[in-house]
């Protein structure tokens, strides 16, 4: 008797796809944004054109288009595109596939391009495995990362590579992507007619910051959970909006470029004695969860290279609202962040402290310096200025090469140095 399979008659339907990728765009003309690398005549619209994309490296925020854009390149060429994640893959895999690259020009002299995402996570000898096979030509290496190729590629690996710098979608391209979704529904085989309301859209625009994916995603959700009206109508108001993307999507990498671009803004904005720039920043931070005990930290050192001695108190109240974090934490904790950060931007600035740096500099570069002998241990010939009036005491302290030199140019609003000297 012919054994029954219970699974024959009940094979799982095949899930669709996302809507992000469903709506992928696969021609140069349909890519929305990125004008400054692909307007007309650009260098890297021309190479896709014409089939002479070489070695690439795209980088930027998630949701701005890089694999779209790599799927783009890969309907323009003859050649074999591969793709490999960093993340699942290694020497092993990426060995295999140039050995197959190898065979695949020997048989029918067919290029291979190897795309890898999120090629930032590659290890240093995972990315030097690469570089004899883009030397001999056996590969055109596309990379795809979220961080600064500068710290996150290897120099080789960079040296070899052009980069482009995809950045943030527009509000009017990320309008255009909303119009693509409505017109997909409205074209689909059951047909839905989608009307979000302004307030909705501004909503979803502003929250989704840029990453187009983020917001199909959301969209996505708030047409299949919104009951349908009459003529199979679907309207998004503010409410269903809020529901399907409720954070705001801040790009901010702990590891990555934008932390350090984030923080930059934050300390030159302290810098600047800017407060309202100041808190900005520090909410960024705040929201991306960034550890505090960070902050603390850069408001340490702002407190003594930005602020230094035109405030000396700068580093107590900065280590007292430390303390006073670590005994309450978050949310109350926001208010000793808050008052540290504004203390610092509204203080006065003095940068003198750098001279230390001037100093060290002057070590290295000098032959080496004696200590005068009036200023060795237990030295008979000390004069110690506690024994004499203010300018009755004429000695020396730098060494005999170096008398007069001066390291240390104090401030206007130096504190101690210009009240008492």
């Amino acid at each position: 008797m012919k054994s029954e399979n219970i699974f024959d008659d009940h094979q799982p339907s095949v899930k669709p796809s996302p809507l992000a990728d469903r709506l992928r765009p696969k021609l140069i003309d349909e890519f929305y944004g990125q004008q400054d690398i692909l307007s007309k005549d650009s260098i890297l619209r021309n190479a896709i054109l014409n089939d002479k994309v070489g070695n690439t490296i795209f980088s930027g925020p998630p949701g701005v288009g890089k694999t779209t854009l790599i799927e783009i390149i890969s309907s323009y060429t003859r050649a074999v595109m591969i793709k490999l994640n960093a993340v699942l893959s290694g020497v092993k895999e990426l060995r295999n596939e140039i050995l197959l690259a190898e065979e695949r020009w020997k048989k029918s002299e067919r290029k291979t391009i190897l795309f890898i995402d999120e090629v930032h996570r590659f290890t240093s000898v995972q990315q030097d495995a690469l570089l004899p096979s883009i030397e001999n030509g056996t590969i055109i290496f596309i990379g795809a990362t979220t961080e600064n190729p500068s710290y996150a590629v290897n120099k080789a690996l960079l040296s070899r590579s052009r980069v482009f710098k995809l950045s943030a979608l527009s509000e009017i391209d990320l309008k255009k992507i909303v119009e693509k979704v409505i017109n997909y529904y409205q074209n689909a085989d059951v047909k839905k007619n989608i009307i979000i309301t302004q307030e909705a859209l501004d909503h979803l625009i502003n929250f989704t910051n840029g990453d187009a994916r983020n917001l199909i995603n959301a969209l996505e959700l708030a047409i299949d959970t919104t009951a349908e009206k009459e003529g199979s109508t679907i309207e998004i108001n503010l409410s269903t909006a809020k529901d399907s993307i409720q954070n705001k999507n801040i790009i901010y990498d702990k590891n990555g470029q934008n932390h350090f671009d984030i923080v930059s803004a934050f300390i030159k904005s302290i810098r600047g004695s800017d407060p309202d720039a100041t808190l900005y920043w520090l909410a960024n931070m705040i929201e991306a969860g960034e550890d505090p005990n960070y902050i603390f930290r850069r408001l340490l050192i702002s407190a003594s290279e930005d602020i230094g001695l035109a405030d000396p108190n700068a580093i107590v109240v900065v280590n007292s609202c430390h303390g006073a974090f670590e005994k309450v934490g978050y949310p109350e904790g926001y208010y000793f962040l808050s008052q540290a950060s504004i203390f610092l931007a509204i203080s006065p600035k003095s940068n003198s402290t750098k001279y230390i740096f001037n100093a060290i500099e002057t070590v290295k570069s000098n032959k080496l310096s004696l200590v005068p002998d009036h200023l060795k241990y237990k030295s008979k010939t000390y004069k110690n200025p506690h024994n004499y009036k203010k300018n009755d005491l004429l000695q020396a302290y730098m060494p005999n090469n170096l008398i007069g030199y001066k390291i240390w140019h104090p401030n206007k609003s130096d504190w101690d140095y210009n009240k008492n000297c």
